[in-house]
């Protein structure tokens, strides 16, 4: 299938350190070599390829999702330009979905007043509505991030700037308390939420995993407190897109996401420097372990969908273990997100099941349970 969601990064620094950050404190330090902000001629060439790629494959939509590092440190009207620039190459009825993925700290009036007026949304990554939640999300020197993150959540929610909100994501931490972290994230008013399970695999594990044979599914078992606050009281006024997700795939519809399903996958990243990467998550597994050789100088995105990386994410039940195929949820978990199934020293170290393998067969379960008890009610 063709790429529908372009990653494009803009800046490859950021001004936060986040503990748990799969960018930086991960296998790969690639980073590093790379220019600090895409250059006016790098994004160029990408609008180039984005649009002989939308209509080579004839796309009705697309989704454009400027990303870092941190976006923000670039200049919001560069962002706009080059959002500009990709609407106005693209094939006539093509919809350029843009969205700036930020961590909120650099987020003004100004910036989202320009953001805005270039038709680019807004998500927010923030780990809780309190202070003490994001106690990983600190800067260079160690300060916490929340007051800033916080104001930005509070300018987001605004009337004349809530349809510039896109969402917020979260990445689970064991030690919050998951009916706090869920309730104190909707007074901040989101649209939509999105729970993260950290970046782990079977060679680097996440915390709290191997989990105890008494509590063998922790995240599992974390995610499942929220589906029911969110079932019973909350799921008409904020969407969850992992339960949401779930559900369908349950119920036998189609769902887009990473973490779930055999849908083929069909995000593909341009790094500042023009590199053709696959997904930064893949980053936690070893080093170079997203790339694909490839860049948008010298080669089309259609040269990326014929990498094995690439192919692999795309194959659906031919990628999965044998555990995976004989289980019964496969459908539903399509074998987990495909970074969390890394094992080094194996012949084929990705063709695992997820380390979270018991969390998403408790939470899938969970939620079909519920199903079946509305259905029958």
């Amino acid at each position: 299938m063709p790429f529908q969601q372009f990653i494009v990064k803009v800046n490859s620094r950021c001004n936060l350190a986040c503990r748990y950050c799969y960018m930086y404190f991960a296998a790969d330090a690639g980073w590093r070599g790379r220019p600090v902000t895409a250059s006016p001629g790098m994004l160029r060439r990408t609008a180039e390829r984005i649009a002989e790629h939308a209509a080579a494959h004839r796309l009705p939509a697309l989704s454009l999702v400027l990303h870092g590092g941190e976006p923000l440190l670039t200049d919001p009207a560069d962002l706009g330009a080059f959002v500009a620039d990709v609407r106005r190459r693209v094939p006539d009825g093509c919809a350029v979905h843009a969205t700036v993925q930020t961590n909120g700290v650099l987020l003004t009036e100004e910036k989202l007043t320009v953001l805005a007026a270039h038709g680019i949304t807004v998500g927010l990554s923030l780990d809780g509505g309190l202070a003490r939640h994001n106690r990983r999300r600190v800067d260079h020197a160690g300060r916490p991030s929340w007051p800033a993150v916080e104001r930005a959540a509070r300018l987001l929610a605004e009337d004349r700037h809530r349809a510039s909100w896109s969402g917020a994501l979260c990445v689970i931490d064991l030690a919050d308390d998951p009916a706090e972290v869920y309730t104190s994230l909707l007074d901040l008013a989101p649209p939509a939420l999105d729970f993260l399970l950290p970046h782990g695999n079977w060679t680097h594990p996440p915390d709290g995993l191997p989990a105890p044979a008494d509590a063998p599914a922790p995240y599992g078992d974390w995610l499942c407190t929220v589906f029911d606050l969110w079932w019973h009281a909350d799921r008409r006024r904020t969407r969850v897109r992992l339960f949401q997700e779930c559900i369908a795939l349950i119920l036998g519809l189609p769902a887009a996401t990473e973490s779930l399903g055999l849908q083929p996958f069909t995000a593909v990243v341009v790094e500042t420097d023009g590199a053709i990467e696959q997904v930064d998550s893949l980053k936690t597994a070893h080093d170079g372990a997203a790339a694909t050789g490839l860049d948008i100088f010298s080669a089309p995105f259609d040269a990326a969908l014929a990498h094995p990386g690439v192919m692999a994410r795309q194959a659906g039940r031919a990628a999965l273990a044998p555990a995976c195929l004989d289980c019964a949820l496969v459908d539903v978990c399509g074998g987990g997100h495909y970074a969390h199934r890394y094992r080094e020293g194996t012949p084929d170290p990705f063709r695992h099941p997820s380390v979270y393998c018991a969390d998403l067969q408790r939470l899938i379960g969970h939620i079909s349970a519920a199903l079946h008890r509305a259905v029958a009610a």
